[in-house]
């Protein structure tokens, strides 16, 4: 479990698109701070299909960030 403090952009030369997976989400209150959580879970493919593989939780920091990041990506506004 991980609770990301920023993003860095990084490049690459090579991009692939990955497998589809399941994921969850929930919002909670710890110390009178608002975070997210996403929990996602392995490929039905996989050995333990539908075991979590990955959490990782956002303050509102850097869910701000991230927002930035979808705004000029996707184009939202």
């Amino acid at each position: 479990m991980a609770l990301i403090s920023h993003f860095d952009e990084k490049r690459r030369d090579r991009y692939t698109i990955h497998d589809e997976i399941d994921a969850t989400y929930f919002a909670f209150e710890r110390d009178g701070r608002s975070l997210l959580q996403i929990d996602t879970f392995g490929r039905r493919t996989r050995q333990n299909p539908g075991r979590q593989s990955q959490t990782i939780q956002l303050d509102r920091e850097s869910a701000l960030a991230l927002y930035k990041i979808l705004q000029e990506t996707f184009a939202f506004k």
